[in-house]
């Protein structure tokens, strides 16, 4: 058997990335990484629509600044966010950092992901390289990088959240979103890297009943909003794009050490 299988060895060669495979259930698209665990989903019928909670909760720093022009996604999946941010933000420029090329033909063949064009680009390469060569990319970075079994990030370095930082607009307000699992072992690592690298400039959100944590940096320049003005903002940006940001705004009020009627951030 040994001898008849060294032959083809050239053959079979070992998988550098894991299987993508597509379920379907009630008019909801999933993307899986070789397992039962969700990397994505998408309505069939709103394609640019938000179907996960916590990719929803990845924009609650919106109610901190409310006008990206230049949005980066560290980590692409079924594109649910890019495709939201593409269409929510017409005069924004969407770029997304994904390391598996098949990932990204998935997104564009099975979950409506927009093609390429001046607002709309996909980088197929590791999302830290990509940032460290890019200061002052974006004003909203969200990262979303899970392994295969959508256990736990696959970053959490001190020298990652540096990067992130530094790709980030200096002048102007500028925010990053982290999707993080409070259950992971690698949870307390990541709040205390992004407050070092975000000089304690930092927010979170409650746990989601999924156990999904969405923790908030803060770089460029100090917001210090009225609480008055955020329920106005957030009213408005829940009409204008349907999220639900007067439950995120007390959200942040109750997970954080928020006093008085003014933050700062």
């Amino acid at each position: 058997m040994n001898l008849m299988a060294k032959p083809f060895e050239k053959f079979f060669k070992p998988r550098r990335e894991p299987e993508i495979s597509l379920s379907e259930e009630d008019g909801v698209r999933y993307l899986h990484f070789g397992s039962v665990w969700i990397q994505g989903a998408m309505r069939v019928r709103d394609p640019y629509g938000l179907e996960l909670e916590y990719t929803r909760e990845l924009f609650a720093g919106l109610l901190l600044h409310p006008a990206p022009r230049n949005i980066t996604l560290l980590g692409l999946g079924a594109g649910s966010a890019s495709k939201f941010a593409w269409k929510s933000f017409p005069k924004a420029k969407v770029t997304t950092v994904e390391l598996n090329p098949a990932v990204i033909a998935v997104a564009r063949s099975q979950f409506s992901l927009p093609a390429e064009s001046k607002r709309m680009s996909v980088i197929c390469g590791d999302a830290q390289e990509v940032i460290a060569g890019r200061p002052g990319m974006c004003d909203y970075l969200i990262v979303d990088l899970y392994d295969a079994a959508a256990r736990g990030p696959v970053l959490s370095s001190l020298e990652f959240y540096s990067a992130c930082r530094a790709a980030m607009v200096a002048e102007g307000p500028a925010v990053m979103a982290v999707n993080l699992f409070g259950r992971h072992s690698s949870y307390e690592t990541n709040l205390r890297n992004i407050g070092k690298a975000f000089d304690g400039r930092m927010l979170v959100q409650p746990p989601s009943e999924r156990g999904n944590v969405i923790a908030f940096g803060f770089a460029g320049d100090v917001l210090e909003p009225k609480l008055t003005e955020l329920r106005v903002r957030a009213s408005r940006l829940k009409e204008g794009l349907g999220l639900d940001f007067p439950r995120w705004l007390a959200g942040f009020k109750k997970a954080n050490t928020l006093a008085g009627d003014q933050w700062k951030v």
